[in-house]
């Protein structure tokens, strides 16, 4: 069999072992869906005068898209690869015949269709519980679609490279406390305006803060894009940083990744 192949594969094997741990489950995939409903209907009061079309739901969709994204690509990826490594998993697939690229493939594999599948449930419930106008154009379904990409190809890697700095029993703090810092920061929870400028700062230079962007220049109403940090979406460099984190994260995963544990050979 070609690698393309076994990484179908694999991508299979991936999506069995996902489904049955269900804690990752709830916090990678089902936790953005219950947030989007759980802020839909406790801050719908707030959006009463906000203008025809706007509503909780719908200034809370992007953030939880790029919440979604970053879970499922980063967190699923540093907490799973760090955990194959501790357990053996990984020592024994490299004795395999199977090539390493499968591998990867299949992580892939599993992130894209997780992602898409959680992309697709938060689409629906935002317009069918709550009446959220999805886009009309298709530019603005374009960029949905490269902010999506670029997000998970990312997320993935850079998770992938942040696993070695985890254990299996490290990987809950090591992980999980970044990704709370950055979506707190990043504006997924809250309009990124209102926090202080220092933080604004810090949020830039990671890529979580520029997918929200990007999801919210899909989304909301173009006025909005004047309480964005430079005054509009940004869209190109949003490409920019995104892609460069890509590159980056993709560099940095192939020179670190280990595939025994520390100390062993």
């Amino acid at each position: 069999m070609n690698t393309v192949a076994l990484g179908w594969d694999r991508t299979l094997i991936e999506l069995k072992q996902y489904i049955r741990e269900k804690e990752s489950v709830f916090f990678s995939f089902t936790f953005p869906i219950l947030l989007l409903i759980l802020f839909a209907t406790i801050f719908s009061g707030q959006f009463a005068d906000a203008g025809p079309g706007m509503s909780a739901a719908r200034f809370f969709l992007p953030g939880m898209i790029s919440a979604g994204v970053l879970l499922t690509s980063f967190q699923t990826m540093a907490m799973s690869v760090a955990t194959e490594r501790d357990d053996g998993t990984l020592k024994r697939l490299r004795s395999t015949p199977m090539p390493p690229a499968a591998y990867f493939l299949g992580k892939v594999g599993l992130v894209l269709i997780t992602s898409l599948a959680q992309l697709a449930v938060l689409l629906a419930v935002a317009r069918l519980a709550y009446d959220v106008a999805l886009p009309a154009d298709a530019g603005r379904w374009w960029t949905l679609a490269w902010v999506f990409v670029l997000g998970i190809f990312g997320g993935v890697v850079l998770g992938i490279a942040w696993s070695s700095l985890a254990t299996a029993r490290s990987a809950g703090a090591v992980v999980i406390a970044p990704v709370l810092v950055l979506q707190f920061i990043s504006g997924v929870y809250f309009q990124f305006t209102s926090i202080p400028h220092w933080l604004q700062s810090i949020a830039s230079v990671f890529p979580l803060k520029w997918v929200a962007q990007g999801m919210r220049s899909v989304f909301l109403p173009e006025a909005m894009a004047s309480e964005e940090m430079a005054g509009s979406w940004e869209l190109g460099r949003t490409a920019l940083v995104l892609g460069a984190w890509a590159v980056a994260g993709l560099v940095i995963c192939l020179t670190t990744f280990r595939w025994y544990k520390r100390g062993t050979t």
